[in-house]
């Protein structure tokens, strides 16, 4: 971020996704800056409120875990952000917002809403991990952490090979797009690298700052090529829409590997239920949300209330 700001060059001890900032006028600077902002430092921020709940959590002590539930919750709200309306109406600038923009692009919205399957899922398994800690499910609930990390990667592979399309094949390849590309990259390299070293080094060399050149195809390849590896299929990533058409672009449908993982999150839920008290309570949070969806929240404000 600092690079971006001052247009200078990352110097990474690894000597790995280096970024030459200089190649960027102040268009191709300020995407990297607002979405890196976003994509990168609060994605990282996210998981370490998670993990940070889950380092001070204690399996052997019910009522010591509200100070863990609270880092838990502050997760959620980074995830979120403010903008995005007290029911997620209204669309925001962080994570949440953009899980809701890519499956719009994918195909992987929630029926015919705009609302997106990952979002959908990810609030249940956020409900999920806060009824762990609430009843000292450690162990369940760092489980529950991890789905809920490979999930929340779907939306910026999504938008890595949206911006690598847009460059290779619709000639949008002015800064903004290549500096967005090059920002979604950046922020899912290393889990790239952490599955397959040669995937994450051609997803570099094609979508980095300054790139020579992009291959649309080598990039998507390349990420479903550690689909498996990164406990996501190609239904959750699903494929680019032409809106000109509602139909794919040639050449970026969906590949082919079973269901959407999504679906699964009632098995998770499920186990859960071995504990009485972790049951309890996730169903009541499920209840609370469910009527908040319908409008009618059961902690609604009166107009008391809402005139102070």
């Amino acid at each position: 971020m600092e690079a971006a700001i001052s247009g200078g060059k990352t110097d990474f001890a690894s000597g790995r996704g280096d970024a030459n900032f200089g190649v960027f006028d102040f268009t191709g600077r300020a995407e990297c800056i607002k979405k890196g902002t976003a994509y990168l430092n609060v994605f990282m921020y996210v998981i370490r409120e998670f993990e940070d709940a889950l380092d001070d959590c204690k399996s052997d002590c019910i009522k010591c875990n509200d100070k863990n539930v609270h880092a838990w919750d502050e997760g959620v709200a980074f995830y979120t952000g403010s903008l995005e309306g007290e029911r997620g109406e209204t669309k925001g600038q962080l994570l949440h917002a953009l899980a809701d923009k890519r499956c719009g692009d994918y195909k992987t919205c929630v029926g015919d809403t705009d609302y997106s399957t990952v979002n959908q899922e990810l609030f249940k398994l956020f409900s999920v991990g806060q009824a762990e800690l609430l009843s000292s499910r450690c162990s369940d609930a760092r489980k529950t952490k991890e789905q809920i990390v490979d999930m929340m990667y779907i939306p910026l592979i999504q938008g890595t090979m949206r911006y690598a399309h847009k460059v290779d094949k619709q000639g949008l390849d002015g800064e903004k797009e290549k500096a967005e590309g090059a920002v979604f990259a950046a922020a899912v390299l290393p889990r790239i690298y952490a599955a397959n070293k040669d995937a994450a080094q051609t997803i570099y060399d094609n979508m980095k700052v300054g790139a020579s050149s992009t291959d649309h195809k080598a990039v998507k390849s390349a990420f479903e090529s550690v689909y498996g590896d990164l406990n996501i299929n190609c239904a959750d990533v699903g494929g680019l829409i032409d809106t000109s058409t509602d139909d794919y672009f040639d050449g970026a449908g969906p590949c082919k590997s079973g269901a959407s993982k999504a679906g699964a999150t009632v098995g998770i839920i499920a186990g859960v239920a071995g504990g009485a008290v972790a049951l309890g309570a996730l169903g009541y949070i499920f209840f609370l949300r469910g009527r908040e969806k319908q409008g009618k929240p059961v902690f609604a404000p009166t107009s008391d209330e809402r005139a102070l």
